[in-house]
């Protein structure tokens, strides 16, 4: 049952061809022998599994089920979860148990889905590799010295290899759309405000955004119509009405305007992963969409302003994880301020307080004007070049990662080098645009994702595009040797 898509195991429970307790301790029996090499969760609930699978079965029995009921998933463990422990990838909040759920979470509970775990990720969300966890490193299942990307990386493992047939995922500057590219899965980060922030612990507030990672587009479509939707206790949540993202899938894509950015086909991508990527834009070209060279001038600077405007925000969120209220408390401690600096220099790793600290710097007195009202600026810029080529086409594409997954230890020494990561995809959260990455082929045994970007609410469009080429390829139908 573990290859079945998410469609067709919401089909085969509403068929009662299996039970959601025989889909649920199938699924927890394979995920707790593969975890122990992937590392991919951080808590498997599988006596909370099963209750919630037996719920979900006399829901079905009743004929009170929904289209999702008893269908098993795994949250992101940034997600707050009632009951259960939410470490957000980190020794401070190693002892943390979550005393509400997030909006994500409780979405999904209502739609009964059940939830085997929580998945391991970059600490507080905060790398491109998902090796700053401290729970350690997440493997990728294409070839277990390689990366799965990050900071998403455990929920890409974990659909990847098919412990799970979705996984949900936060992308603040590509933590979605990386690691779905470099674990070879379609991976769909919404439009800035359409899935609430409430409950999602925060990195950087303005470019934090939920989504969700699957083996293909349609099942994608099914999660966000899950997922989307309103509410109040985010400040930041979108009041628009959620349309029937299944709906448009087999939508014809001839005549589609596609921009291809020419500064995505330079400098920093590898020729491997360029000429892939190339090839799947030629597929679209079969298919009657037309492709069109444009420009976003200002594409360069979305690294540098990224890395500036996250920091700075994360600076300001992580003051709350003090040793005080809750989290990790230092036993070192002497006074006030000894008990504030040895439980936050005890409790966040090293990647963690890199961030703080140049956040710190960039929000001080006398640099403020220099660095962070500068990127803010730059900022605008990025999203005034989409906007100028949404003017022109109605989707671009390109690639999602400058090349496939590099060796874990590879780049932990080179800050810099893992920041080029997000090369292609911080831009889009900057001027808080969706985009998903899709499965576009092999480099070397080792998967490359085709990254589509839609103008804002456009995720239905996205969505249809990605099913399109999925019906004309198989790419996104090959599973790692060892877990097909």
């Amino acid at each position: 049952m573990h290859n079945k898509s998410l469609a067709e195991l919401a089909k085969g429970l509403q068929a009662r061809e299996f039970s959601s307790e025989e889909l649920t301790s199938s699924l927890l029996d394979r995920l707790e022998e593969k975890n122990a090499e992937l590392n991919a969760f951080v808590t498997i609930t599988r006596d909370n599994a099963l209750e919630q699978a037996r719920a979900a079965d006399q829901k079905i029995a009743a004929g009170e089920a929904g289209l999702l009921t008893g269908v098993p998933i795994a949250q992101k463990d940034i997600f707050c979860t009632k009951g259960v422990k939410t470490t957000c990838g980190s020794k401070i909040l190693d002892n943390f148990i979550s005393p509400y759920d997030a909006h994500t979470v409780e979405n999904c509970n209502d739609a009964g889905l059940v939830m085997l775990g929580k998945t391991n990720m970059d600490e507080f969300a905060m790398g491109s590799s998902n090796e700053t966890s401290y729970y350690g490193a997440v493997k990728n299942p294409w070839n277990l010295d390689c990366v799965p990307g990050g900071s998403s990386g455990g929920s890409a493992a974990a659909v990847a290899a098919r412990l799970v047939p979705a996984a949900t995922g936060t992308d603040t500057g590509g933590s979605i759309r990386q690691p779905a590219s470099l674990c070879g899965i379609t991976g769909i980060k919404p439009t800035y405000g359409r899935v609430s922030r409430y409950g999602m612990i925060a990195f950087a507030s303005s470019l934090d955004q939920g989504g969700v990672f699957t083996q293909n587009a349609g099942d994608a479509a099914l999660m966000m119509g899950v997922m989307a939707g309103f509410d109040p206790r985010d400040s930041t949540s979108l009041d628009r009405p959620v349309p029937d993202y299944t709906a448009t899938l087999n939508e014809s894509v001839s005549g589609l305007k596609i921009g291809v950015p020419k500064e995505y086909f330079s400098e920093g991508l590898e020729a491997g992963t360029a000429e892939i990527i190339q090839a799947a834009i030629k597929e679209y070209e079969k298919l009657g969409a037309k492709i069109i060279e444009i420009s976003l001038p200002n594409s360069a600077l979305a690294i540098p302003t990224y890395y500036v405007i996250a920091p700075a925000e994360c600076s300001s969120n992580l003051s709350r994880f003090d040793g005080v209220r809750y989290g990790y408390r230092s036993d070192n401690v002497t006074d006030l301020e000894s008990l504030y600096v040895n439980s936050r220099s005890e409790g966040f790793g090293a990647e963690v307080k890199r961030r703080i600290m140049i956040g710190t710097y960039v929000l001080s007195a006398g640099y403020y004007d220099a660095y962070y009202i500068k990127a803010q600026k730059m900022r605008r810029l990025i999203s005034d070049d989409f906007e100028q080529a949404f003017k022109q086409v109605d989707v671009i594409m390109g690639p999602t990662a400058p090349s496939p997954a590099f060796k874990i230890g590879e780049k932990t020494d080179d800050p810099v080098s893992m920041y080029l990561s997000d090369l292609y995809t911080g831009a889009v959260n900057l001027a808080g645009l969706p985009g998903m990455s899709i499965p576009a082929g092999f480099d070397h045994g080792l998967p490359v994702g085709l990254q589509l970007i839609g103008n804002y609410f456009d995720e239905a469009l996205l969505l249809n595009v990605a099913h399109q080429f999925q019906l004309a390829t198989d790419f996104h139908k090959q599973a790692p040797s060892g877990y097909a």
